[in-house]
């Protein structure tokens, strides 16, 4: 009899120890469950600021790309566009409603069988950024409740909004304004040649995790390589510039030069983007939701001289 209590009483001990027990080892004590909605498969349709925008003042902005589908309470599965199929992905959960999986951090805001919503957070050496990285949240609809309720398909969820539109029109209208202004062009600069002595690369960097470097770095900070033959002299400068609405080229600073020495050669690197770039590429200005708007650029010009026989 007494034994049978005590086991009884050891049994009821043990059982609300695990109930009261840490949230990172008991999903039942999380604000949070994912269990509920096992097996539905969620279609990324918007990806905002908490002002409601696509866009940020600075241009930056990602577009709504992700297919997730919770596989049980500790793993998710997305879309991997390399392997062209679902991926399973260890779904970590840390603390206040924060998750970690496909080597992305989220705080989980919503969810239902219609809707997941997640806001990515940015975290560096285990310290949430502080910026518009960490300000993007992610809206998922289950792929029946578009196709049966919405009666509509993923891509014309995703668009931006006229309210996007209208944000780029007032921001564009405002940098236009002054050389000194720009922001970021979701479609950057493109320089096209005109002659056969120049080439231009633009330089594409793949993501890094671990310094936080996003594919967006491509069109927030484009970096271009141009090559210019049977220059007046050899040359090489590294500069940075914004480009107007118009294509015009206003350089704004050097690379590897001394204070002191500045002005004059930002007068000298000027006078190659008139002379040379200007005359030897047609230009297209940076544009957002088909906006010409000013922009900045990094270019490394490289100029070789004729060479005497």
């Amino acid at each position: 009899m007494i034994k049978n209590f005590c086991y009884l009483l050891f049994l009821l001990t043990l059982f609300s120890a695990c109930e009261s027990g840490n949230k990172s080892i008991n999903p039942k004590l999380r604000d949070f469950r994912f269990e509920p909605v096992k097996g539905i498969r969620y279609t990324e349709v918007r990806r905002r600021f908490s002002n409601g925008l696509s866009f940020n003042a600075e241009g930056f902005m990602q577009k709504p790309s992700w297919i997730i589908e919770v596989v049980k309470e500790d793993t998710m599965s997305a879309w991997s566009p390399q392997k062209n199929r679902m991926q399973k992905f260890y779904l970590q959960f840390d603390h206040g409603n924060l998750y970690n999986f496909a080597e992305e951090w989220f705080k989980v805001k919503h969810i239902s069988r219609d809707s997941l919503v997640f806001q990515r957070v940015q975290v560096n050496n285990k310290i949430i950024a502080q910026d518009f990285r960490s300000d993007v949240n992610m809206t998922f609809y289950a792929q029946n409740y578009i196709k049966n309720k919405l009666k509509a398909v993923a891509e014309q969820l995703q668009k931006p909004t006229k309210a996007d539109t209208a944000f780029i029109r007032k921001r564009s209208a405002e940098v236009n304004t002054s050389s000194d202004s720009s922001f970021a062009a979701t479609e950057p600069v493109t320089f096209i040649p005109k002659s056969k002595i120049v080439t231009v690369k633009k330089f594409e960097q793949p993501g890094d995790k671990l310094s936080g470097r996003t594919v967006s770095y491509n069109y927030m900070f484009p970096e271009y390589r141009i090559e210019i033959n049977r220059a007046y002299r050899d040359f090489v400068y590294q500069f940075t510039a914004i480009v107007d609405f118009n294509g015009n080229i206003h350089v704004k600073s050097l690379n590897g030069i001394l204070p002191e020495d500045m002005e004059q050669k930002i007068k000298v690197v000027q006078g190659i983007a008139d002379i040379y770039i200007r005359n030897l590429f047609t230009i297209k200005a940076g544009t957002t939701l088909g906006i010409p708007h000013n922009s900045q650029i990094s270019v490394g010009v490289v100029g070789k001289a004729i060479k005497k026989p």
